[in-house]
């Protein structure tokens, strides 16, 4: 043991030999030196009189100053930052109105299902008849209240106009960011885009207040979110073709008839679904608060006259959380809303067909080959289905057994 021990010491023990190695192994180690160039005199003067000259001041290069087509690019690029906010706060606030719809749903049947509960106790409650009594009534006053507001703004048809919105607006940020790729813009483009931009507001407000679009109107209208003038796409040339654009006199005449196909079928068929949704919409929207106002007078005269105001405020108020849960958890708002969007699309449509064709001259027209296709995508069908529909209906007298539109 005591010979480990000895090793073990001796072995570890430092030795001033290997210090002195260290040492003087130091001095051959050297710290790198980093070299600066020096700039000759004059050159160094020169560099410290432009670095007291401010930017201001600097002699202003012609060359480099914006063209016209360079701000032309540069106002447009302003919109599609624009619309790229406006997307975002549709976003945003569509989301909101989607919460406001399912939360206030949820709330105004609890508090109506507890009302109509404390209406049925307080017959069998003795002594405390008093107190679920007033309490009833008090809830069915605030979900008659509740139910009102609900009826009146529609947050479920206000989240679909948001969506809505939101939709448009990045299809229109696709048309200028396609407008940006492919060619120089021009001051058309930018008076076209800021239209269509604010059409789109006036369309699909943010604001309720003053702005809000009618929830209970007459009639359905179909939705219009385009400008009125004929856009950039209509007056602009096409590329492809030449000679007559792409148009020929049976292009013409099939565009025609599938216009007339989506008169007669598409649009009429959804301005009738959307007054079915609508007239539904204004009965639930008048007989959930009449139902509980029912409800609250019957809870306010419970143990007067027997059982029978106990039993009209349980049965009025189960009946209006049954109404109040078809319309909103329905939605019956966003149906319509969806409705009157599905034919302001036919109608837009039918605008933009009948004004590229009142157009005369050919070359001002919207290449004809990609007009027809995009009538084609727009009613999903192929081009040979497209002319089909157009055959059919020539036939016909433009009377068809089918809509125009495949996808709606």
């Amino acid at each position: 043991m005591i010979s480990l021990q000895t090793s073990f010491s001796t072995y570890f023990q430092p030795s001033p030999n290997k210090f002195r190695v260290i040492i003087g192994a130091s001095k051959y180690l050297k710290t790198p030196r980093i070299i600066v160039p020096k700039f000759p005199n004059h050159i160094e003067k020169q560099l410290i009189e432009l670095n007291k000259l401010s930017y201001n001041n600097l002699p202003l290069n012609h060359e480099t100053l914006p063209t016209t087509k360079d701000i032309v690019t540069i106002k447009l690029y302003a919109i599609l930052e624009a619309v790229s906010d406006r997307i975002e706060m549709h976003q945003n606030i569509g989301e909101q109105r989607d919460n406001w719809n399912s939360l206030l749903l949820n709330s105004v049947n609890m508090i109506t299902l507890t009302a109509a509960t404390m209406a049925g106790l307080a017959d069998v409650s003795g002594s405390h008849a008093v107190e679920l009594k007033v309490s009833s009534t008090l809830l069915f006053l605030a979900g008659t209240g509740i139910i009102t507001i609900m009826n009146k703004i529609q947050p479920s048809q206000l989240a679909e106009e948001q969506r809505t919105a939101v939709r448009l607006f990045k299809k229109l940020r696709t048309k200028i960011q396609t407008a940006l790729a492919i060619r120089k813009p021009l001051q058309k483009d930018i008076d076209d885009a800021m239209e269509k931009v604010l059409a789109l507001d006036r369309a699909y407000p943010l604001p309720l207040l003053g702005a809000m679009i009618e929830k209970f109107p007459e009639g359905l209208e179909p939705a219009k979110w385009w400008p009125s003038h004929l856009t950039s796409e209509e007056c602009k040339g096409g590329l492809m073709g030449s000679g007559k654009n792409g148009w020929s006199k049976e292009l013409q005449d099939d565009i025609r008839e599938i216009v007339r196909v989506i008169k007669s079928k598409d649009v009429e068929d959804y301005v009738r679904l959307g007054n079915m949704a609508l007239k539904l919409n204004k009965m639930l929207g008048v007989t959930g608060p009449i139902l509980t106002g029912i409800a609250a007078v019957g809870a306010a005269f419970v143990g007067h006259g027997g059982p029978w105001a106990g039993i009209v405020a349980a049965a009025a108020g189960s009946m209006a959380v049954v109404v109040n849960t078809i319309e909103h958890g329905g939605q019956i708002g966003m149906v319509f809303e969806m409705y009157r969007n599905c034919a302001g699309f036919f109608r837009m449509l039918e605008e933009n067909a009948e004004r590229t064709l009142e157009e005369e001259e050919l070359e001002k027209r919207e290449n004809g080959e990609v007009f027809e296709m995009k009538m084609g995508l727009n009613l999903g069908r192929s081009l040979i289905e497209l002319r089909e529909l157009a055959d059919k209906s020539r036939r016909n007298g433009g009377s068809v057994d089918e809509f125009a539109s495949k996808l709606y």
